[in-house]
């Protein structure tokens, strides 16, 4: 189609003079408004004003300057259909050819620290996106931008052909819905928390373009990494890559895996991870000591693993990460000497992100077949439970330190789940069994003797006595559960035969 008369009304101004600095002379006529009118004017390039077209003048503060016949009965005029074509000549509306329209900057506004709630009302476009509708769903005749970068594509086809091909008018229009469709995502989902609805009777989120992936899950998949808008500072999404090659799909997965653990931890802590699972996890006065217990939890799982401290990487650290092979390393910031040491390994990906966010409760998504399930992010603590000590012996001061960690490293392995911890680090982790006794099993072999005098943390209930005796046996002194089970009496009575002291919480962490 070719472009003689072009709506022009952008809050993002990038690229739009040279742009319309084309579309003038080529001939097109421009109608604007507001800032971008004076832009243009200021530029030197021939723009009408939006009242001289409706011969309205813009009232309400600007609220209604567009929403009028002859800016829609423009855009969506069918252009061969008589009857169009005959209400246009009564009504002296003319025909627009190309609308190039982004909108009010609602994300950014409610991005601001304290936004007051009128603010953010008051930057929800209407006259933009039905600009924009109008003129994607009459893309039979009808050019519409909302993405400056869509501007050299534009300019290029009328340069070369004199018109905009069909083939990139329905392009343009599927991006303008989803364009809207995700800036209405994000009004409907501010609206809907100011509210506190939990559960609203249709669920609609959006995600942003990150990065294509080379693959997925395996090579034969195709991915793409997508970013929700307004994340929180505490995502990976918001990572900042200092080096290495490009992150994989399960890269992406196993250090996600890692940030949830690691971001349990206020003091030093390091964590390692294979395949969503933590292989070791390690405390410490110092990110070097949280590092040799994490590796000392499992020098073996640990190589090609993801590194995740919640602590600055410096340079004795740093070489001692350099011995092994890793993917990934995700810090709050590395030393220039660090930096100096691990940039020498090529293909080792560091990570730079911000760890200064505090915990907050959001909504965890995941997909099945033909739909998905919603559900609140596991931030329950132990802070949080109420805590009981069914058995007859107290948990030592030390004991509680590692019962405290096991708890907080149990609800990120896949269920049933135990975990071993001992002296500021896991000593054995047991992931994904179809049974809570072969979990612990797997703990206590990978522990070996070091199960001698540790703490054991389970994802749920003992449906029967047989982990208490598993644990016995291996030497653990202490056990952290929910409790809950119709044979709680029997794993109490089986702690106490041996000795073992055993905290129950309330609260299982069952992960799927």
């Amino acid at each position: 189609m070719t472009i003689k008369r072009a709506l022009v009304s952008v809050s993002n101004k990038e690229g739009l003079l040279p742009f319309a600095e084309k579309l003038a002379s080529h001939g097109v006529e421009i109608i604007s408004t507001g800032g971008t009118k004076k832009a243009l004017e200021e530029a030197g390039i021939p723009v009408i004003g939006i009242s001289e077209v409706t011969g309205f003048p813009e009232i309400m503060d600007g609220r209604v300057k567009t929403l009028h016949p002859k800016i829609h009965g423009g855009l969506l005029a069918v252009r061969d259909n008589e009857t169009h074509k005959q209400a246009m000549q009564e009504n002296e509306i003319a025909p627009i050819d190309l609308v190039v329209v982004n909108l009010y900057p609602f994300k950014e506004t409610i991005a601001k620290e304290n936004v007051a709630f009128s603010d953010a009302i008051e930057n929800i476009d209407i006259g933009g996106p039905s600009m924009l509708r109008s003129a994607a769903k009459n893309h039979a005749y009808v050019t519409v931008v909302v993405d400056p970068r869509d501007y050299e594509t534009v300019a290029g086809e009328l340069e070369n052909a004199g018109s905009v091909s069909e083939e990139t008018r329905r392009r343009l229009a599927a991006k303008t819905f989803r364009h809207t469709a995700a800036y209405d995502a994000l009004i409907a989902e501010y609206l809907t928390a100011a509210v506190e609805e939990e559960h609203p009777e249709s669920f609609t989120v959006t995600y942003e373009k990150k990065q294509d992936l080379r693959y997925g899950e395996n090579p034969h998949q195709k991915a793409a990494f997508y970013a929700k808008p307004l994340a929180g500072s505490l995502s990976l999404t918001n990572a900042e890559q200092l080096h290495g090659k490009e992150l994989s799909y399960n890269n992406i997965n196993d250090a996600d895996a890692a940030l949830s653990i690691v971001k349990e931890f206020v003091d030093p802590a390091v964590v390692a991870v294979k395949h969503m699972n933590p292989c070791g996890v390690g405390t410490g006065s110092t990110v070097l000591e949280a590092y040799t217990r994490a590796f000392e939890a499992d020098p073996v799982s640990i190589f090609g693993g993801i590194i995740a401290s919640n602590t600055e990487v410096d340079l004795v650290t740093a070489e001692k990460l350099a011995e092994i092979f890793l993917e990934i390393i995700i810090a709050p910031s590395f030393t220039d000497e660090a930096l100096e040491i691990l940039t020498k390994k090529k293909n080792i990906r560091l990570l730079k992100l911000d760890f200064t966010e505090g915990k907050g409760i959001a909504k965890k998504v995941t997909t099945v077949s033909g739909g998905m399930l919603v559900q609140e992010e596991d931030v329950y603590g132990l802070d949080d439970a109420n805590v009981t000590i069914p058995t007859k012996r107290q948990p030592t001061e030390q004991e509680w330190k590692d019962l405290k960690l096991a708890w907080k490293v149990v609800k990120h392995v896949k269920s049933n789940a135990i975990v071993l911890a001992k002296d500021e680090m896991t000593v054995g982790v047991g992931a994904g069994q179809m049974n809570r006794v072969g979990a612990a099993k797997i703990a206590i072999e990978q522990a070996g003797d070091r199960a001698q005098g540790s703490a054991l943390g389970s994802d749920a209930f003992f449906p029967m006595d047989d982990t208490v005796e598993a644990a016995a046996r291996a030497g653990v002194t202490a056990i952290i559960q929910p409790g809950g089970s119709i044979k709680d009496e029997d794993s109490i009575k089986k702690a106490d035969e041996h000795g073992i002291t055993m905290v129950f919480t309330g609260v299982r962490h069952f992960k799927h």
